[in-house]
């Protein structure tokens, strides 16, 4: 074939363009570098050797067949200095041609959608070095939350009630004496690196069946996990690694607590007091305060120790009074909180819960926060300011009112699920919060 300008351009343009696509490998980030540079440096060692192998038989062979063989082969009519450029380069070009076939053949299998490797690399090993992300909460909220934050570090811990009684947890923990498997499953779920089909396993949850309707199979996995490996804390970090997930997922506490809430009801003049975290959103009335129904109630360690090295923690979104709460009234948690010098921010709910915050403006949760904890333990105030669309019935949105601009930093963006909007969406919140952040103390990367 007559290569012509046009093919002849077309071949030095495909050339360069997978060239640029290539070098890639080489970018700040990657890891990669290191390792090439170790092979390059192996590879001349073991050039090393032979050569002295080979000038040592050169020297002492008196053959005269040889000998000029081993003259030509070594280019010994060459100066010296470009005997080596020419050599070492050819070796370098070696080396890596094959390192990159190499590659090529050992990770085609793991490529997706089309996407290189190069690029998940990337993105792996930049949310690997991505900030430590400390969330307490529970419920969906607290899942969505995390759905989000895993495309951007996977430096995370999140920070579990362990108080709820309702449904399939509350069922596993009268019966078998374990704690709340719930607010867990859903979380792990969340940071799951395989959300497609794995955590959708993880997740079912049986509609059928003598003993096993309503119950969710993570929730039995959970529960299985505590009697094989002899405590709840393990089964919770084996669920962890079954699911491969990013981050960790920590219950704020190992004793069996259960939630008290003073109601007052409609027409009634004294509150009851009620026990149960699914009792106390059943009961028609206003929730005054809640507790914990056992005094001194002890951290778990780990919960500190990841409050304390924590770049940026972030309590909510949830369930004021059965998922934030709960985790705020264990006294070592919050002491850390305060004591930490990580970025504070408190999430605040995009619409009133039933039950819990009807009415409710954004200040009167922050209230409600601070008067159970007795001071203030955050930074900044995120709300969402995106009213569009039907929460449905006896439910508002909670508003950013004047009160909370004139007594808090208060950060107000679009955070509504498009779909549903009395959720949160993962991707606009997550991304608001790492704005912020960066915002305040500089980039992330």
């Amino acid at each position: 074939m007559i290569m012509t300008p046009k093919t002849k351009g077309n071949w030095f343009t495909r050339f360069w363009s997978r060239l640029r696509l290539e070098s890639r490998w080489l970018v700040p980030g990657t890891g990669y570098k290191r390792w090439l540079v170790l092979s390059i440096i192996g590879a001349m060692l073991l050039g090393l050797g032979l050569a002295v192998i080979i000038l040592e038989y050169y020297r002492s062979t008196t053959s005269e067949i040889l000998t000029p063989i081993l003259a030509f082969l070594s280019l010994r009519f060459l100066d010296r200095p470009i005997r080596f450029l020419l050599f070492g380069g050819l070796g370098v070009i070696v080396i890596l041609i094959g390192i990159w076939g190499a590659n090529r053949s050992l990770l085609k299998p793991f490529e997706k959608d089309g996407k290189p490797v190069w690029d998940r690399l990337q993105h792996y090993r930049q949310r690997e070095k991505g900030i430590k992300v400390v969330v307490i909460g529970g419920g969906h909220g607290l899942a969505a939350l995390l759905r989000g934050l895993k495309a951007y570090t996977h430096n995370i811990t999140a920070i579990v009630t362990v108080s709820d009684d309702g449904g399939s947890s509350g069922e596993l923990r009268r019966d078998l004496g374990v704690l709340p498997p719930g607010d867990i499953r859903n979380c792990l779920s969340a940071l799951s690196s395989d959300e497609a089909l794995l955590s959708q396993v993880f997740q079912y949850r049986f509609q059928s069946g003598a003993g096993l309707e309503g119950h969710s199979l993570g929730n039995l996995l959970i529960t299985a996990m505590s009697e094989i490996t002899g405590s709840f804390e393990e089964a919770v970090a084996e669920s962890g690694r079954v699911l491969a997930i990013y981050g960790q997922v920590l219950p704020s506490t190992l004793f069996d607590v259960t939630l008290v809430g003073e109601v007052q009801k409609i027409g009634e003049p004294e509150p009851q007091i009620i026990h149960g975290e699914s009792q106390i959103t059943a009961a028609e009335g206003k929730i005054n305060k809640v507790s914990l129904d056992k005094e001194n109630v002890q951290a778990y360690p780990p919960t500190i120790s990841a409050i304390l090295n924590a770049d940026l923690i972030l309590i909510g979104p949830g369930s004021l009074y059965t998922s934030i709460l709960p985790n705020l009234l264990v006294k070592d948690l919050t002491e850390a909180i305060t004591a930490s010098r990580a970025e504070t921010y408190y999430i605040c709910n995009v619409a009133t819960q039933r039950g819990e915050t009807d009415g409710f403006n954004a200040s009167q949760h922050v209230k409600v926060l601070e008067s159970h904890v007795h001071g203030r333990f955050f930074n900044l105030v995120l709300c969402n300011r995106n009213y569009k669309g039907s929460l449905g019935e006896k439910t508002n949105w909670v508003v950013a009112d004047q009160e909370l601009h004139e007594n808090y930093k208060v950060y107000e963006a679009d955070l509504v699920d498009d779909l549903y909007p009395w959720r949160h969406s993962s991707k606009k919140l997550a991304k608001a919060i790492i704005n912020l952040f960066e915002e305040r103390t500089g980039p992330v990367f």
